[in-house]
């Protein structure tokens, strides 16, 4: 007769790991934590999420893995507010504190010792220290910022910014264009390009749910035992300096380098298209999945793709095909070397194929990123959060991209950078400018670089808790 196998050890130590179950938050937070489970095999990492969040994420169970997800009670505290994030910020405090408890059950007893989390949630360090004070095992806050420098410095310079160049003092109408001159590294960057990212910029006080959460965190990241950025040191030197007097900040990127998918479909067939496109001359266009530009500039982008008769790759959630105009899908699918549409595409694979000449993008950090280490210029269409700052940075800082006239697809707009990147002199400035960003992402992800460096920090704060 078979015995069952006996039961696995208990785990040596826990970490909580908290995520933020909107945009694209949750799912880098994890590709982080996968590394670092593989890191700390006697680790148990309890996954902290919403049920919807997390089952995007786990699609699978793996018995044999460290991660367990833990799917938060949403209904405990708060209102019954009808916009979800406000409902989740409401109960959030509550519903993490509870389930941390619960996990701890679920792992036979053994305490949590470390928090990781999204670092919107600031309220985790607070968890951390009133366990302190109680004389508990639970010793560390991790906070984890998965966008740029840029943004997460604009954050914490909250009250500067808004005494200098917002409501509080005199209103910024007619400041909109003032180089901000106030915030190390940002002599480049206006004001108006930083009014999403600083809470209560637009407003005599800091009332947004969003505003306040935004600005909770940007007090409390100093007394974090560590600050993770999905960025690297050298990408803007000044602003990180910075940001490493004021808090425990360790640049662990770029994350597409350091955590790369480990397995990738083409389900739609796009690298064999690819393969029958000239060098440099098709245009990737992705949105993401949280915002798209409205109707009419789809129709704008449409006629500038015709128009100036681009080969492209576009890649769309089948319910963002309405927006098309009567007839395009249909042409699309008619001419193979005019484009192709797709449902989902290996963005990775794609920007590193040698016939894609540019990107179409809406600023997200990630997507920002994995155009850099792929040494692809980009077309900035920012819509919200911190896309603007993240444009400003693109084409004025790093000079790797362009933005269109007046920040939105108009046919002419459209072709004309569309033709800035692809064919023009300036096109090849930014993809020489962007090969010494490449350059940098390799120097720093090689061993004895910069994030790596970082990284390894990490996992030994992360296996001394």
């Amino acid at each position: 007769m078979e015995h069952p196998p006996p039961p696995p050890p208990p785990p040596r130590r826990h970490v909580a790991v908290c995520a933020f179950p909107f945009g694209t938050h949750a799912a880098p937070l994890l590709h982080l934590v996968k590394h670092l489970a593989t890191a700390s095999p006697d680790t148990r990492f309890s996954f902290l999420n919403t049920a919807t969040s997390n089952s995007a994420l786990f699609t699978k169970s793996d018995p044999s893995s460290n991660i367990i997800p833990c799917n938060l009670n949403e209904e405990e505290g708060g209102s019954r507010n009808g916009n979800p994030f406000v409902r989740f910020i409401e109960t959030a405090g509550v519903s993490f504190r509870r389930r941390m408890e619960v996990a701890e059950e679920e792992a036979g007893g053994v305490k949590i010792s470390c928090v990781i989390s999204d670092a919107f949630l600031w309220f985790c360090g607070e968890i951390v220290d009133e366990e302190k004070e109680k004389g508990n095992n639970l010793c560390s806050w991790i906070a984890v910022w998965t966008s740029n420098v840029a943004s997460i410095s604009a954050a914490f310079h909250t009250d500067v910014l808004r005494t200098k160049y917002g409501v509080v003092k005199q209103g910024i109408e007619g400041r909109e264009d003032e180089v901000i001159d106030c915030v190390p590294g940002f002599s480049n960057i206006r004001v108006k390009d930083i009014l999403d990212c600083v809470p209560g910029m637009l407003s005599e006080t800091i009332n947004s749910a969003f505003d306040q959460m935004t600005y909770k965190m940007a007090l409390s990241l100093p007394k974090a035992d560590g600050v993770v950025v999905n960025s690297f040191e050298k990408l803007s030197p000044t602003i990180t300096n910075d940001l490493k007097s004021k808090m425990k900040l360790l640049c662990i990127g770029p994350f597409p380098s350091i955590f790369p998918p480990q397995i990738v479909t083409d389900k739609y067939e796009c690298l064999p298209w690819l393969d029958k496109q000239k060098e440099k001359s098709v245009v990737y266009i992705s949105f993401g999945t949280v915002a798209t530009p409205p109707p009419h500039e789809f129709l704008a982008l449409v006629e500038a793709l015709e128009g100036g008769e681009f080969p492209f790759l576009w890649s769309m959630n089948d319910s963002n095909k309405g927006l098309l105009p009567l007839g395009f899908v249909d042409r699309v699918r008619e001419d193979e070397a005019f484009g192709k549409i797709v449902e989902w595409a290996p963005q990775m694979k794609v920007l590193g194929h040698p016939s894609v000449g540019g990107f179409v993008t809406h600023c997200g950090w990630n997507s920002i990123l994995e155009s850099m280490v792929n040494g692809v210029p980009l077309i900035c269409r920012p819509m919200l959060g911190d896309q603007k700052v993240n444009q400003r940075f693109i084409e004025s800082v790093f000079g790797v991209g362009v933005g269109l006239e007046g920040g939105v697809f108009t046919k002419s707009g459209a072709i004309k950078a569309l033709h800035r990147v692809l064919s023009s002199d300036q096109g090849k400035e930014m993809r020489r400018n962007v090969q010494v960003l490449r350059g940098l992402a390799e120097e720093s992800t090689k061993q004895g670089g910069s994030s790596i460096e970082n990284l390894n920090a990490l996992i030994k704060l992360v296996q001394s808790a």
